[in-house]
């Protein structure tokens, strides 16, 4: 899979599209669209929007090479940087801080169910910041373990510190905090210490996070039985020709089901009627192909007759 952390792109049956999120394994991926919340599906289903920039990151400052004087050489301030983006508030950046003088060989992996894998491996300079990863906050609860693995170096007449080996595991309920500010990067971040042994600092995240969650679009709960007969969605439908009118209950039954799923319904019945079927054919299409669909059928023959379907998540 060559799909990376950020990229913008577009579901190949279905008109949506967004940013991945979470590499979910070699075939599955997270992707958050408009409305804030993360839809998983394979990576043949996705492809990229050519052209189109990825999230505007937050502006890194550079720093000037700098002379290095020995009185006055950092020996600490290994950190982790987390900051919301710019476009985007449901988003986290993760960026490594080296306030430091040395030079820093540095990697990430993420671990999740037990599977590992690569995320960042670079150096990063004395006195600058590299992103190294991205996810979607209200998901956090759900985030893998971050484990860095960071080895300092200088040229000169320095102590060598010891290898930094650091596991974290985020929870919401853990955190407990507002944001700081640091010359390195433009705006207020959450900072964690690396290079000392793994703590909060105080009055750091929790209720920034809580704050930022409070702030996203709320998402209303659908009905458990959805009409899709366009009188209902649309009084004014009449103008409307028979394209215009698919597409628009097609877009409320796209959005009634990620909000089914963003509210864990175990299940919904979309009422379509029965009309030329073809409403009800792009319904079942969609479902077939949906990740979190387990199966659907004809919902209450004695009640809907054939005009309406029943999906059951997974």
């Amino acid at each position: 899979m060559d799909f990376k952390l950020g990229e913008f792109v577009r579901f190949v049956d279905e008109k949506r599209e967004g940013y991945i999120t979470t590499i979910i394994d070699e075939i599955m991926v997270g992707v958050t669209g408009d409305d804030d919340f993360e839809i998983p599906t394979t990576v043949k289903n996705l492809t990229r929007v050519h052209g189109h920039s990825n999230y505007k990151q937050t502006a890194v400052a550079k720093v000037e090479p700098t002379q290095i004087i020995l009185e006055n050489f950092i020996e600490n301030g290994i950190l982790l940087a987390v900051s919301p983006d710019l476009n985007k508030a449901s988003i986290a950046h993760f960026y490594l801080v080296n306030n430091t003088n040395y030079q820093l060989y540095c990697t990430l992996n993420s671990e999740k169910a037990n599977l590992l894998r690569g995320e960042f491996a670079d150096t990063i300079m004395p006195l600058s910041t590299k992103k190294v990863y991205v996810a979607s906050l209200p998901e956090l609860d759900n985030w893998p373990k971050l484990i860095f693995r960071i080895i300092s170096y200088t040229p000169l007449n320095k102590p060598c510190k010891a290898p930094i080996l650091t596991n974290i595991n985020f929870k919401a309920k853990d955190f407990s905090g507002a944001k700081s500010s640091i010359s390195l990067l433009p705006k207020p971040v959450w900072l964690i210490n690396l290079d000392e042994d793994f703590k909060i600092d105080a009055q750091k995240l929790k209720e920034s996070f809580f704050k930022l969650k409070a702030e996203l679009p709320s998402i209303e709960i659908p009905d458990k039985e959805v009409d899709l007969h366009i009188e209902k969605l649309n009084p004014a439908f009449a103008g409307l020709t028979n394209v215009e009118i698919i597409e628009q209950q097609l877009n409320f039954f796209n959005k009634s089901i990620d909000a089914a799923i963003f509210h864990r319904f175990k299940t919904i019945i979309f009422i379509h009627g029965v009309g030329n079927g073809t409403l009800k054919a792009l319904i079942h299409k969609q479902l077939g192909k949906h990740p979190q669909v387990k199966t659907f059928m004809d919902a209450y023959k004695e009640k809907f007759g054939f005009g309406a379907t029943q999906v059951v998540f997974k």
